[in-house]
């Protein structure tokens, strides 16, 4: 028995952080409040521990320059077998000597106490996880590799229909002969190859650098202290889904439902930026809300396998879905669906796949990633960057959002460096304004004419509400005029949503990367039925 329990310890995973709960006393009623401790490992396991984590460190930088590494090794004539041998020799001896170090950390975490009780919280909760078992397991902060899993996409859909991934908006093909494909094909097959390369090598991390195993190294402190703070002061559960891909998903939830709040009912659904994560991304405006969230990480992010191309992100955002109303028991009317940044490509991809959600919001958001991608690559690369977003990396937030129907608030920062194709001092220049420009043109077509489009990218020049409210009073607006004729337009078609940009759009004067706070984040408005015999409408926020 003792000799299983050592294999367990040296094939088990790390140990950071342990959780506790305690209940408190208060007036009328008794709660519970957590409290944790950081893991301490005895001497032999820390200093073991240490020399596999720089050994790992290595083997990522190793990794990722491999390719100029190799290079200089051609040049300098190190690649040849009499050369090789050698090397490997001692590339042998030294991966010997690391095994023995990952004996010895076993040895150090043997002789520890409290890793031998998580170790068999693990082993018993792995064996038979029920709902008692993942208690036990939840007062533990571990290597998320090793969490049972909570939810699988099996578990709402049916397997042979769902198990290619979910659909994705494509780009139409161009209609060509079939000599003419042919050919085509034949003089763009190099193009093709270095897009696939381009894509699946320095372009995918370059979109989503939160990727990068590095970044996640030098960000774990931090990762930890938030993953810490969520489940010790918000009492937050964390879950592992299987997405229909197979990637393996790290969400955690907080409800808020039994505080009695009002907005605790309402479930947010937070997506990240792309070198966010939910344990110190935008999951706290909604939580500073009162909300009930439920935030998950990008596959290949902290917990989360996989990587992050687009239909996987698809895939792991629906999971996540499925898990709010099959598992967490909210209905889709109830679920908000929040996103900061890139995120807004699944944020869209929810709205226009799920449309009886009750609101989307986007927060410094853009329209497509081609006009961004070219801003920061040389204009001679045009044709091969239009292909390789297209192909591989179409994030095409609008033509998604056009697929829905109900409310939506975007947020834009007035002064955003990121998602500006020139300076964030060029307001128009926002990828911000052509969403909601390519949103109202598709709602509505009869209003945005030229003149139209010419009175909202007026409005959209102003920077701060004092210059907004100016160009709104010139063009000598009458908004009961005009909640009367959409009072009018909802009784016969059963419309919701609003009808003016400044009903879709707030500015917030920062920059970027600001968190936003709770007071910025607000349900979209929607159009509220007068009472009968009354032709005017009003508006009010839900």
């Amino acid at each position: 028995m003792a000799d299983w329990v050592w294999l367990r310890c040296l094939f088990g995973p790390n140990l950071y952080r342990t959780h506790r709960s305690v209940e408190q006393s208060r007036p009328g009623r008794r709660v519970r409040r957590r409290f944790g401790w950081s893991y301490q490992p005895k001497s032999l396991e820390r200093h073991t521990d240490s020399i596999l984590g720089w050994a790992s460190a290595l083997w990522s930088l190793s990794y990722y320059s491999s390719p100029l590494l190799l290079c200089y090794l051609y040049r300098k004539g190190y690649i040849c077998s009499s050369k090789l041998v050698p090397v490997s020799q001692y590339v042998g001896t030294a991966l010997v000597c690391l095994l023995g170090v990952a004996f010895l950390r076993g040895w150090g975490r043997w002789r520890n106490p409290e890793y031998l009780q998580f170790v068999s919280v693990l082993h018993e909760a792995r064996k038979n996880h029920t709902p008692s078992n993942k208690k036990k397991l939840a007062c533990y902060d571990f290597d998320f590799s090793h969490w049972p899993a909570d939810f699988s996409w099996k578990e709402a859909s049916n397997p042979k229909l769902s198990k290619a991934g979910v659909s994705l908006l494509k780009p139409e093909p161009k209609h060509r002969g079939t000599a003419d494909t042919v050919l085509n094909s034949m003089r763009m097959l190099p193009c093709h190859i270095i897009s696939f390369l381009i894509a699946h090598s320095f372009g995918r991390r370059m979109l989503y650098p939160g990727s990068v195993g590095l970044l996640q190294k030098a960000m774990r402190p931090m990762l930890q202290q938030g993953q810490a703070r969520l489940i010790e002061e918000f009492d937050g559960q964390r879950n592992k889904l299987v997405a229909c891909d197979g990637n393996e998903i790290d969400a955690m939830f907080v409800d808020r439902r039994r505080e009695g709040g009002r907005n605790g009912n309402t479930l947010v659904i937070c997506c990240e930026g792309n070198a966010g994560f939910y344990e110190v991304g935008c999951m706290s405006t909604p939580l500073e809300g009162g909300y009930s969230v439920l935030g998950w990480n990008h596959p290949g992010f902290a917990g989360s396998t996989g990587v992050p191309f687009p239909q996987n992100e698809a895939n792991a955002m629906d999971v996540v879905i499925q898990f709010a109303v099959h598992k967490l028991g909210f209905q889709l009317s109830d679920i908000m669906v929040y996103a900061w940044s890139i995120g807004g490509f699944t944020a869209s991809w929810a709205a226009m796949s799920y449309p009886e959600i009750k609101a989307l919001v986007l927060d410094a958001s853009f329209d497509d990633l081609l006009p961004l991608a070219l801003k920061v690559m040389p204009d001679s690369w045009r044709p091969l960057v239009t292909h390789t977003v297209r192909q591989y990396m179409n994030l095409n937030n609008a033509e998604q959002l056009c697929k829905y129907h109900g409310p939506i608030l975007l947020i834009r920062r007035t002064k955003d460096e990121i998602i500006t194709t020139t300076g964030p001092e060029d307001i128009m220049s926002n990828r911000g304004n052509d969403l909601l420009l390519k949103l109202l043109q598709f709602r509505y077509p009869k209003v945005m004419t030229d003149e139209g489009i010419r009175a909202v990218r007026h409005w959209l020049g102003a920077t701060n509400h004092v210059e907004q409210a100016s160009v709104y009073s010139s063009y000598e607006v009458d908004d009961d005029w005009c909640t009367s004729v959409m009072q009018s337009y909802q009784t016969e078609r059963e419309t919701m949503y609003p009808w003016s940009a400044q009903k879709y759009l707030r500015n917030f004067e920062t920059t970027h990367c600001t968190p936003l706070p709770s007071t910025e984040f607000q349900d979209p408005w929607r159009l509220q039925r007068a009472p009968q015999g009354d032709r005017r409408a009003t508006w009010k926020r839900e």
